[in-house]
């Protein structure tokens, strides 16, 4: 396939808060074509119906059984845990060039024991994870040109691992004892879940949640290990805000000796310095989610405590864009040698 010509692509699992914004993102994109949008429910509507931020015509909601495989190149998927893998199962074969970029957790867990434990079920694509790769692209770079399966990486952990892998890669911050915390706004949990959440006044109070093991945990247990290739122990705490959309992760580092906020600002400067949308904000900075959102940036803050050797680093994001359908776009400029802005901002 010609650069020059706009790939094809389908949306399955179109008309959740990711997949909305991942069609909106993509209908402004100029190198792509949306020959599908894809889901179980509202077959025959039009995508406008779910979100009137959309302007483009585009294709109207169908079934995955109208699909032309051999007419695609790429495939984003935004399903519930579980579903995905099934789907490229199924496919993986019929047509050799078809790439996809899965938004759920299903190939972001390389160990099937440790998978089954976090999401309670069987993974059901066992042989495909070696054609799979997990994708944080200022992490990874041009790695995934190699693959067939990108993974795209959970909200909290692009939040995480982005200031801090850098900083355990170079030795500067021990790795005993992390406590981390993230809050996000309430999209995060998908559109049902005021059925998972039933505490009182929802939308106007902050909660925590998953205090025991969030799922989460293992991804960036996973990917903090491959990366630095030590084991960091850390503690991991979310929060619901009674906002939409955007997180801010709070990460709390002990320095190693010789080491000072300064220098840890300075190692994530020149990790970052070619990156288009990891912006690290001056020393001691106030920071909030309000910067990023609707953007695909990531914004970071090192701030001094009044311990010494403690340190704080904070991580904005916006949960649907960078935590999300932004990072999948991403990915795809990347498979596909375009300019990694291009139809992000």
């Amino acid at each position: 396939m010609s650069m020059q010509n706009k790939i094809n692509i389908a949306v399955i699992g179109a008309t959740g808060y990711t997949g909305l914004d991942l069609i909106l993102m993509l209908s402004k994109h100029p190198k792509v074509k949306i020959k599908y949008l894809c889901a179980t429910k509202n077959l025959g509507k039009n995508i406008k119906n779910f979100d009137n931020r959309i302007k483009k015509k585009l294709p109207k909601i169908s079934s995955i059984n109208k699909i032309d495989w051999k007419d695609l190149h790429l495939i984003f998927l935004s399903l519930p845990n579980g579903e995905a893998q099934k789907i490229i199962k199924k496919y993986f074969n019929i047509n050799k060039n078809l790439k996809f970029i899965d938004l759920s957790a299903d190939f972001r867990i390389t160990n099937t024991k440790i998978y089954k434990k976090n999401y309670i079920k069987e993974h059901k694509a066992k042989k495909l994870i070696k054609y799979s790769i997990y994708s944080i692209p200022e992490l990874s770079e041009k790695l995934i040109r190699n693959y067939r399966i990108i993974s795209n990486p959970g909200c909290y952990p692009t939040s995480i691992q982005i200031p801090l892998i850098p900083l355990i890669k170079k030795n500067i911050v021990k790795i005993d004892d992390i406590t981390i915390d993230s809050k996000s706004g309430y999209s995060g949990a998908g559109k049902k879940f005021e059925k998972r959440f039933t505490h009182k006044n929802l939308y106007s109070s902050t909660y925590a949640y998953g205090v025991r093991g969030h799922r989460h945990v293992c991804e960036i247990d996973q990917q903090l290990t491959k990366y630095t290739n030590r084991k960091v122990n850390f503690s991991f705490n979310p929060y619901l805000l009674p906002t939409f959309r955007g997180i801010l992760t709070s990460i709390y580092v002990k320095l190693k000796k010789g080491q000072s906020a300064s220098s840890l600002r300075n190692t994530l400067l020149k990790f970052y310095k070619k990156s288009q949308f990891i912006k690290i904000l001056k020393l001691n900075s106030p920071i909030g989610s309000g910067n990023v959102l609707n953007t695909n940036n990531c914004e970071i803050s090192i701030c001094e405590t009044k311990i010494k050797k403690k340190v704080i680093i904070f991580s904005a994001i916006d949960n649907l864009v960078k935590g999300a359908s932004g990072q999948a776009i991403q990915n795809m400029n990347i498979l596909y040698k375009y300019s990694e802005k291009l139809g992000l901002k």
